[in-house]
C-alpha cells in the first residue's frame, strides 16, 4: 500500500527560514535511508504559501489567488510518498519523519490506486 505522508508549516518555515544544517543532514540521512529500503517512492519540500497560487471553485467560476495564505499551521511544508504493508508501519516511518523535519503536527493519507475503485 503506498501512503502519502505530508508534513505542515511552521512560522518558521513560511516565513522562509531554512533548515539548519543540522536539520538538513538529518533529513538527507532519513529520506536516503528509507529510499535505500525501498519504502520512499518519492518526497519533497516545497517553497512557502508566498510563493503559491491558490485556485477556488464555485458555481462554475474559478478564482485564482496568490500567496501567501493565512494560517501557516494548515499548509502543506512537503511530503512523501510511502510504499509498506500496513498503516502501522507508515505510522511509524512518519513519526521519525516528523522528527526529523521538526513539524508539529503529521497527516498520513492513503493513496488511492486503481484497483480500489469500484
Amino acid at each position: 500500500m503506498r501512503y502519502m505522508v505530508m508534513h505542515y508549516e511552521t512560522e518558521a518555515t513560511e516565513a522562509g527560514e531554512k533548515p539548519t544544517p543540522e536539520q538538513m543532514q538529518a533529513i538527507g540521512e532519513f529520506m536516503q535511508e528509507t529510499a535505500s529500503s525501498g519504502v520512499l517512492l518519492g518526497g519533497e519540500g516545497v517553497f512557502p504559501s508566498s510563493h503559491g497560487t491558490r485556485l477556488e471553485f464555485a458555481e462554475g467560476d474559478v478564482r485564482v489567488i496568490d500567496g501567501p495564505f493565512a494560517e501557516a499551521r494548515e499548509l502543506i511544508a512537503g511530503f512523501a510518498i510511502l510504499d509498506v504493508d500496513t498503516l502501522a508501519e507508515a505510522v511509524e516511518i512518519a513519526r521519525k519523519f516528523g522528527l526529523v523535519v521538526g513539524t508539529g503536527r503529521v497527516d498520513i493519507r492513503r493513496v488511492v490506486e486503481f484497483s480500489d475503485l469500484p
